[in-house]
């Protein structure tokens, strides 16, 4: 059995004026915010969906269900904390992340440090086996047109001996 495993993540909230924007643990400035059932990080949840992908452990809505009540509105940074959790308990350690957010504005560059080191704490490693970076999608489709939020993420596991 390979020690190495790569899962993979994609996730996509719409965007509504007069909500909170969360995005990759911190509170991001804007006058819309991501609709969901939890607070709507479509960042963290690419990551828990990746790192759950490449343990083989599904997926974040099978671990917190969009249908539980006890996850209405949660911090996504806790269900990010327990899927490292769930991880490391089948033997995994993160080798790292690269993920990319989709989003025309606000501009997300001067953010990424910030967020980095916010996921970096939750998640328990260093702030270099995260990789941030945005884009735009040159106005085209719903991000384009501001209606929606999405992101990627590539994660890489490995078993410990």
């Amino acid at each position: 059995m390979c020690n190495f495993r790569i899962g993979f993540g994609y996730d996509v909230h719409q965007l509504q004026a007069g909500l909170e924007f969360w995005l990759g643990g911190i509170r991001v400035e804007h006058h819309k915010g991501a609709l969901g059932h939890s607070d709507a990080d479509v960042l963290v949840h690419v990551i828990c969906d990746a790192i759950l992908g490449a343990a083989n452990l599904r997926d974040i809505g099978y671990h917190f269900s969009d249908t539980d009540p006890k996850y209405k509105g949660v911090d996504s940074k806790l269900l990010l904390k327990e899927v490292m959790r769930i991880v490391r308990a089948e033997g995994y350690e993160l080798g790292n992340l690269d993920t990319t957010v989709c989003l025309q504005v606000p501009k997300l560059n001067p953010l990424i440090p910030e967020m980095k080191a916010c996921l970096a704490q939750v998640m328990g490693v260093d702030e270099a086996q995260i990789s941030i970076k945005a884009t735009t999608t040159e106005k085209l489709g719903f991000v384009g047109r501001e209606e929606g939020v999405s992101a990627y993420c590539v994660a890489l596991i490995h078993k410990l001996q």
